[in-house]
């Protein structure tokens, strides 16, 4: 939980598509907040995009390979931050099924299939939305 109650947000960028996303309260999520901006080369792998953010130190209080379109994940063997948007190689069903645990950090805020637009793109970049100053 944040000291001052409020949640996290982020705002990812992909070739034309900006998507922001609420982070969890968690230790891995933090670590991710405060290591950004970052930006890097795009990697796709079905429909997930992923990138490497070093110096995030996985906490892995979620590892996990039980998660949804929208769900932002932490991979700290890769030091890789993926956003699943669909099916991946390994699904089966409808939902993304990621290649090794991983620590689920934030959600996409609206319809993370938007990305399937930029899957041209060949970079990402991940940034904070800082909170509005409080008015009083």
């Amino acid at each position: 939980m944040n000291t001052n109650g409020t949640t996290k947000r982020i705002r990812i960028t992909v070739g034309g598509i900006q998507l922001d996303a609420e982070l969890k309260g968690n230790k891995t999520a933090e670590e991710l907040y405060r290591a950004l901006p970052a930006e890097g080369p795009l990697n796709v792998w079905g429909e997930e995009f992923y990138f490497k953010i070093p110096g995030v130190k996985d906490h892995r209080e979620t590892a996990t390979t039980q998660v949804k379109v929208g769900d932002v994940a932490f991979w700290g063997a890769g030091q890789v931050l993926a956003i699943f948007f669909g099916r991946t190689p390994m699904s089966m069903g409808a939902d993304p099924v990621p290649a090794d645990r991983v620590n689920v950090v934030g959600r996409v805020m609206g319809d993370a299939a938007r990305l399937r637009q930029a899957m041209n793109a060949s970079t990402i970049r991940v940034e904070r939305i800082e909170p509005a100053p409080s008015v009083g």
